[in-house]
C-alpha cells in the first residue's frame, strides 16, 4: 500500500468515482480513473483505503492528515 496514492485518490475523486472504480476492478473492466498500483490488488487496496478515509473524514470532521493517521493505525492493529 502506498499512502501517497491513497492521499491522491482522496484529494482527487469523489466517493462515487471511487465506488465506480471499485466495481470496475471487481468486474474486470478497465478503470476510468487513474489509480496507482503495481497490480489490481494494490489498486483495489488504494481505492478501499481512500473510501475509508473519506468516510472517516465525513463522520468525524477530521482533516485529511488525521484521517490518514487513523487509517494507518487501523491497519497496524489488524496486523498485530
Amino acid at each position: 500500500m502506498n499512502l501517497a496514492a491513497v492521499r491522491t485518490l482522496v484529494e482527487t475523486y469523489t466517493n462515487h468515482d471511487l465506488q465506480q472504480a471499485e466495481a470496475q476492478l471487481l468486474e474486470g473492466e478497465p478503470l476510468t480513473i487513474d489509480v496507482q498500483g503495481e497490480d489490481e490488488g494494490e489498486q483495489l487496496t488504494h481505492i478501499l483505503a481512500a473510501l475509508w478515509v473519506r468516510q472517516h473524514m465525513a463522520e468525524t470532521g477530521d482533516a485529511l492528515p488525521l484521517a490518514m493517521r487513523a487509517y494507518t493505525q487501523r491497519v497496524r492493529q489488524s496486523i498485530t
